[in-house]
């Protein structure tokens, strides 16, 4: 096998807001497929919008094969998210996931967060190492797709209050 040639890349947006350079979201499907129970499924299109919707968003690749990925989504200043950080199965306990996080972290739109938010199921272990605690403050979840309906009436309500 040959030598491993491993490279952290961003995915820059240019000055429209597109990004500069596209991750394969093919590999980047197989590669959450492979690795991470939580992702299994997800589409193509529905990776390219969140992707889009996400800054920074990282990428660890071997050669030309994508081997790792984190994306964040952050207002710069007070909170971020860290979501689906995966390295590949073969790379693994090579200290690639922790590079991968604090190339994430040092991004300037991570680096003067005041709170940074994860969600982890069995990784606690791995993220307690690199700092992160346990917060058993912040365990509310809104499933958007069912609450469509009190969200539509709670705006014409506002709308009626309001006298629009």
């Amino acid at each position: 096998m040959n030598e491993p040639q491993i490279q952290f890349s961003e995915q820059l947006r240019c000055a429209k807001g597109e990004r500069q350079s596209e991750i394969d979201l093919y590999q980047l499907q197989e590669l959450l497929n492979v690795s991470a129970f939580w992702a299994k499924g997800r589409s193509v299109e529905d990776l390219g919008i969140a992707i889009a919707n996400s800054e920074p968003v990282i990428s660890v690749c071997d050669r030309d094969r994508l081997i790792g990925f984190a994306r964040a989504t952050s207002d710069g200043i007070y909170r971020a998210t860290i979501w689906d950080v995966v390295i590949h199965p073969d790379y693994q306990h090579s200290g690639l996931g922790s590079n991968l996080l604090e190339t994430l972290l040092n991004h300037p739109r991570m680096r003067s967060v005041e709170r940074v938010y994860l969600m982890t199921t069995h990784q606690q272990g791995f993220y307690e190492k690199i700092g992160f605690q346990p917060n058993t403050t912040t365990t509310m979840v809104l499933h958007n797709l069912a609450n469509r309906a009190f969200v539509a009436a709670t705006e014409v309500q506002l709308q009626e209050s309001l006298g629009g």
